[in-house]
């Protein structure tokens, strides 16, 4: 035992190659890279894992449709970040990783939620529109992006969906808050931009009154 121990030892010695640690990256854009593929494959992964919960009936349709209708919204930006020679598409993503996700795929492919296509009366499309127009609201101002018709527009379609969608009540907060919001900007012109401590107190009730909508989707 002790003379094969001492020979591994010698032929780890003679070869220090194997005992450097393996970097995935050498500088930080290749980090990057490497950081935006990992965000990919998480989304699509998370999308999979939601299609056979609501499929084994875990989880109800409204929370559903808020679910796969944000990780969409989240599945664009991330392959934004990843899509070029190597992957021209999701699924030369998906194979070169060996994800098995058909589920995802078809939920990306159609892109939006199973439960709308069957939905007379629009309640999943109200609930996908929502969250959608919520995310986008709140990526434009982490992106310093204030000026008052970058965002009123979006601010105005969400306060006309929300007003759709009978499940919220008319005391609702999510719908108090933008509503305020919608009365600031109004009186701002369109090159006019919300100052920093403007922006921070919009993202803030924006993400308080997003939290809020999920747990009204919940208990309903």
């Amino acid at each position: 035992m002790s003379v094969l121990g001492g020979m591994g030892s010698s032929q780890d010695s003679s070869r220090p190659e194997l005992l450097e640690e393996v970097k995935l990256f050498r500088n930080a854009r290749e980090r990057e890279k490497h950081d935006n593929m990992a965000d990919l494959y998480a989304v699509v992964n998370t999308l999979q894992h939601l299609e056979k919960a609501y499929i084994r009936d875990c989880v109800t349709p409204k929370e559903y449709t808020a679910a796969c209708s944000k990780l969409l919204v989240q599945y664009k930006a991330a392959f934004r970040q990843v899509q070029g020679g190597d992957f021209p598409t999701i699924e030369a993503f998906v194979k070169k990783f060996r994800l098995d996700c058909p589920a995802a795929l078809e939920r990306i492919k159609e892109d939006r939620p199973i439960t709308i296509k069957d939905d007379k009366g629009n309640t999943s499309k109200c609930i996908a529109d929502i969250v959608s127009l919520f995310i986008t609201i709140m990526d434009k101002l982490r992106l310093e992006i204030r000026a008052m018709d970058e965002l009123q527009p979006d601010l105005r379609d969400l306060m006309d969906t929300m007003t759709r969608l009978s499940l919220i009540p008319a005391d609702f907060e999510g719908k108090q808050k933008v509503s305020e919001w919608l009365s600031r900007l109004s009186n701002m012109q369109a090159s006019d931009e919300l100052s920093d401590t403007q922006a921070r107190q919009l993202l803030f009730d924006l993400e308080t009154s997003y939290n809020a909508f999920n747990r009204l989707l919940h208990h309903s």
